[in-house]
C-alpha cells in the first residue's frame, strides 16, 4: 500500500490571493487532494472566484456559517452583507448552501470525520480554550452529521475550522482533534495556514498517521490594494484580520490599548 496525502483547506473568506498561495503550495508538494472545511466567501472581496477556484481543485467541500448564512434570503439587510452577496454568480448560493455538514473517511485505521465547526451547526464556535464536554461533544454523532453521513461507528479523529487558528489535542483513548486554521483570514499568525494529513487511505487496520500544519506567506498588499479599488465594505476591518491576525471587532479595543491580543485570543 502507498501513503495518501490529503490537503485540507478551510476559511478562505474571498481572499483570492491567499487562497492561490496555498494552492501553488500545495501542488509544489505533489499532493492532488484537496478537501475544504467551508467558509468560501463573506469578509473579502472575491468570493465568487473564490468559490470557483474551490470547484475546480477540491474534491470535498463543506458547509460552513458563512456559505450557510450570507446567501439565505431571510438574513438581516445589512449593506455589507448584500454586497458580498451580490458578488456571488447566479447559483452559487444555492451551491454554497447544499454543501455537506461533514465528510468521513478512514486512515490508518483512524475514523476521520471532517466538518466546519461544532458537531451539532456550523453556527456554533468551539474555541481552543474550551471545556471538556465541548471536546467530548466533537465526537458525537448528532442529527446534523447522520443527515451527512449515517449514523455510523463515531469518530477517532475530528479536523474542524471555524476559529482560524490551528492547533492539534489527544486525550485518552485515542481521540484527537485537531483545527486546520485559516487559508484566508487566520488570526493570531496572520499567515494563511492548511493541513496536510498522511497517512494509508480505506486501511481499517492500525498504521502510521500524521497530520503537518503548514503556513504559506503571501502578498498581503496586492490583496488588500484589490480590496480598496472594488470597493469590499468594512476594509479597514479586513486590513486588521490580514495584517494583525486580529478580528475586526476587537480593533478599536487594540489601538485604544484596553485588549493585548493574548488577552483576546486566549480569553
Amino acid at each position: 500500500m502507498t501513503r495518501e496525502r490529503l490537503a485540507l483547506i478551510s476559511d478562505v473568506h474571498g481572499n483570492l490571493t491567499a487562497l492561490e498561495a496555498v494552492l501553488a503550495d500545495i501542488d509544489d508538494r505533489g499532493i492532488t487532494r484537496i478537501l475544504n472545511l467551508g467558509d468560501f466567501v463573506g469578509k473579502g472581496p472575491r468570493g465568487r472566484e473564490v468559490v470557483e477556484r474551490c470547484q475546480e481543485r477540491c474534491e470535498v467541500n463543506i458547509l460552513g456559517n458563512w456559505d450557510d448564512f450570507l446567501p439565505d434570503p431571510d438574513r438581516p439587510d445589512d449593506a455589507a452583507l448584500r454586497w458580498w452577496a451580490d458578488q456571488l454568480s447566479p447559483g452559487q448560493g444555492d451551491w454554497l448552501r447544499g454543501l455537506p455538514f461533514c465528510h468521513d473517511l478512514l486512515m490508518s485505521g483512524r475514523r476521520i470525520r471532517l466538518m466546519h465547526a461544532s458537531s451539532e451547526t456550523v453556527h456554533r464556535r468551539v474555541r481552543y480554550v474550551k471545556s471538556q464536554e465541548e471536546f467530548l461533544g466533537q465526537f458525537v454523532n448528532t442529527p446534523a452529521t447522520i443527515a451527512a453521513v449515517g449514523d455510523g461507528p463515531v469518530p477517532d479523529m475530528v479536523g474542524y475550522a471555524d476559529i482560524h487558528e490551528p492547533f492539534y489535542e489527544t486525550q485518552l483513548e485515542g481521540r484527537t482533534l485537531f483545527n486546520t486554521g485559516s487559508a484566508g483570514n487566520a488570526m493570531g499568525d496572520p499567515t494563511a495556514s492548511y493541513v496536510v494529513l498522511e497517512g494509508l487511505l480505506d486501511e481499517p487496520g492500525p498504521a502510521p498517521i500524521s497530520i503537518a500544519f503548514v503556513r504559506v506567506p503571501y502578498d498581503v498588499g496586492a490583496e488588500l490594494a484589490h480590496a480598496r479599488e472594488v470597493g469590499c465594505p468594512q476594509y479597514e476591518g479586513y486590513e486588521a484580520e490580514l495584517r494583525l491576525g486580529l478580528y475586526r471587532r476587537a480593533l478599536d479595543d487594540y489601538r485604544a490599548g484596553r485588549l493585548a491580543l493574548s488577552d483576546y485570543y486566549h480569553s
